[in-house]
């Protein structure tokens, strides 16, 4: 076994790595860059050395720089992680020529299944399902046009040396074929350096859905099971679980044994993954193989009880593996959550910065948090935006439903935007719940992007019993403040009103709920009065006023978290994905309220403005010309990071309104828009 190895990758997944390779007694070299220096994953190493700037194709991608510092720590072998140089089959051929042990399959099976069209011949050989198509690049638009009609609509154009939904097309008709093949050809060459380009048929009611193999140099291979990936937002994955709510024991016994076949095809020594694309009949074909560890693994050891990086690493010292087919056993439920730093109310744009607070839920009870980051961090904006990975197990599909929601609702993350209300929103969605989903899901079901309204509160009149309490628990702070007169002591109001509406301090569609509030022995019974009809939420907790987490029991038996705030009289709380928000008011402050002007806040929707104080080095777009959603802008500098202002939404640029080099201040104008 080895005394020490390199992770030739950062964040969660070089954490990840290091959390095995230290339980397995083995030392651990982490690599970094300018912009990791104080990275969670140098500070877990044992040993650490820089290897370059901050953008990765000066640092990690950088095969010489990672082999020499393999050499001059004394690391006897490397973990690739996945990204990076986890499938370069020459940085894998580099380190076996170096005399260092790659963790990881042999550069010959790399390189066989790294190129798509290469792969699906090969997959044909070893008499795999693949999608009827046109294995070989095509050179002309025409070309493809007859193709197309020869395969039958709908087609998939597909890059050969694509990945992350770069160089993809649907195609319908003739016409979207002709402009997809130029479209798909461009972006490839631009993306990868490489333009070929192939046609299959499209699946209809697609699932994605893979098989994990694992594979040893004595030529055992297993697999282990199937993770249903369909859960994905253009084309990159959301959600993983595993087992598949779709699959039955035939098929998977089936998929599972193709993907072997193809494994042993290509002689195969590590674990890997064999993806599908499945058909609503259950009809699966050869997508492709990653010839690494997937993102999602996790969800395949929680139902194996395997821990595929030890696997990995024994594989490559050497071992046989310790376990053949009829030893593997699937239990439970597991389910995967990508928490990404980018803001879904505004496209999912990338968000960078400082974790101002950064609190993942406990890991107890089934719930499993690899991450790459600490509070007080920084997430730069040169790597991917995954700030962790949210994992857990139950007993079956319903209860990791229910965990995953109860995690959700517990993890802190401020000073950066993340996805997590999104993944929350789509825990709550039917078609998710019943298993009854495809690849398309996200963009059917939202169509328009996702905004704060696109999940309402299951119980609203719970959310304004809750916020009620949180104003309780405040006067009841107040009231224990020293140096109040004797005889003068701060008396609670029992009654309260609720105020919500489609803005919350106008008089725009309000609604005012009535609530009385009593205390005894430490339960809070809040009574709401709607119509004659009286509700009433026994709320047991123990939050106090500032905490962000509201842990509470209601009426004995529901037990929810939410994450609240509050601003004076206005609370804001969000649970289950649903975002709930009110003032707490006396009656009489109610009924002033609904007297009270309201001062309109200005309308920025066609304003950019510097979100932090920094200096601007770039304006990338002119006045009179057109932007489209997501065209970049401008970018500032700030904290010696570069932050890219990208448009939300399609305009015309009416005014320049700062010049490269001037220092901004906070919500200063940048570009104006007609």
């Amino acid at each position: 076994m080895f005394k020490k190895i390199l992770i030739a990758n950062r964040g969660e997944i070089a954490c990840r790595v290091m959390k095995t390779a230290k339980k397995m007694g083995i030392k651990t070299v982490a690599v970094y860059s300018e912009a990791d220096k104080e990275a969670r994953h140098v500070q877990m190493a044992d040993e650490a050395v820089y290897i370059g700037p901050a953008p990765s194709r000066e640092s990690y991608l950088v095969m010489d720089r990672i082999i020499q510092a393999c050499k001059d720590t004394g690391a006897e072998a490397v973990h690739p992680g996945y990204g990076f140089l986890s499938e370069n089959e020459q940085f894998a051929r580099r380190c076996e020529e170096e005399g260092i042990v790659f963790i990881g399959p042999k550069h010959q099976s790399i390189a066989a299944m790294g190129d798509k069209i290469a792969s699906k011949k090969l997959a044909l050989e070893a008499k795999v399902n693949t999608i009827p198509g046109f294995n070989e690049a095509i050179e002309k638009a025409e070309d493809a046009v007859k193709i197309a009609q020869g395969i039958g609509y709908p087609v998939m154009i597909k890059a050969s040396a694509g990945g992350g939904g770069k160089g993809l097309r649907v195609a319908f008709n003739d016409k979207e074929t002709f402009e997809g093949f130029t479209a798909c050809r461009t972006e490839a060459l631009n993306s990868f350096g490489d333009d070929r380009v192939f046609i299959e048929k499209f699946v209809e009611g697609p699932r994605h859905i893979e098989i994990q193999v694992l594979g040893d140099a004595h030529g055992n291979i297993v697999y282990l099971g199937e993770r249903d990936c369909s859960i994905q937002r253009r084309h990159q994955k959301v959600i993983e679980e595993a087992p598949s709510p779709f699959i039955d024991p035939a098929t998977r016994k089936a998929m599972g044994e193709q993907a072997v076949a193809l494994a042993k095809a290509v002689n195969y020594q590590s674990a890997g993954t064999v993806e599908f694309v499945v058909g609503k009949d259950k009809s699966f074909y050869f997508l492709e193989m990653n010839t690494r560890l997937q993102v999602e693994h996790p969800v395949t050891e929680g139902i194996t009880g395997l821990d595929l990086v030890e696997q990995m690493i024994r594989v490559a010292a050497g071992e046989k593996l310790a376990f053949k087919q009829e030893d593997i056993k699937l239990y439970g439920w597991s389910m995967e959550c990508r928490i990404n730093a980018d803001d879904p109310f505004r496209n999912f744009l990338p968000s960078t910065g400082r974790l101002v607070k950064y609190r993942p839920p406990a890991e107890q009870d089934g719930v499993r948090v690899d991450t790459g980051v600490y509070e007080g961090g920084e997430i730069p904006m040169y790597y991917d935006s995954m700030i962790a990975k949210l994992i857990v197990h139950g007993k079956d599909r319903t209860e990791a439903i229910v965990k995953m929601r109860s995690a959700l609702n517990d993890f802190v993350i401020r000073g950066i935007h993340s996805n997590i209300p999104f993944q929350a929103a789509l825990l709550q969605h039917p078609r998710f719940v019943s298993g009854d989903f495809t690849t398309g899901f996200i963009a059917e079901e939202y169509p328009d992007g996702f905004k704060k309204d696109s999940v309402q509160p299951a119980d609203p009149k719970r959310l304004a019993a809750l916020a009620a309490f949180m104003r309780y628990r405040y006067l009841e702070h107040i009231k224990m403040i020293d140096g109040q007169l004797a005889g003068h002591e701060m008396t609670i109001a029992k009654r309260f009103v609720v105020v919500t509406g489609s803005r919350v301090g106008s008089s725009e569609d309000i609604k005012e709920i009535p609530i009385r509030v009593e205390l005894k022995d430490g339960l809070y019974s809040v009574y709401i009065e709607d119509g004659g009809d009286i509700t009433a939420y026994n709320i047991v907790s123990k939050w106090r006023p500032g905490e962000i987490c509201l842990h509470a029991t209601i009426n004995g038996t529901q037990k929810i978290t939410a994450q609240v705030e509050r601003k004076g009289v206005k609370y804001a709380l969000v649970l289950d994905g649903a975002h709930f928000e009110c003032m707490v008011l006396s009656p009489l402050g109610a009924e002033l309220q609904r007297r009270m002007l309201v001062k309109i806040p200005p309308d920025t929707s066609k304003l950019v403005m510097s979100p932090m104080p920094g200096l601007l080095t770039n304006v990338s777009v002119k006045v009179g010309e057109t932007v489209t959603a997501g065209q970049k802008l401008a970018a500032i500098e700030a904290m010696k990071m570069e932050n890219t202002l990208v448009a939300a939404q399609d305009g015309v640029v009416a005014e320049i309104c700062a010049n490269v080099g001037e220092s901004l201040a906070v919500d200063q104008m940048i570009i104006r828009f007609d």
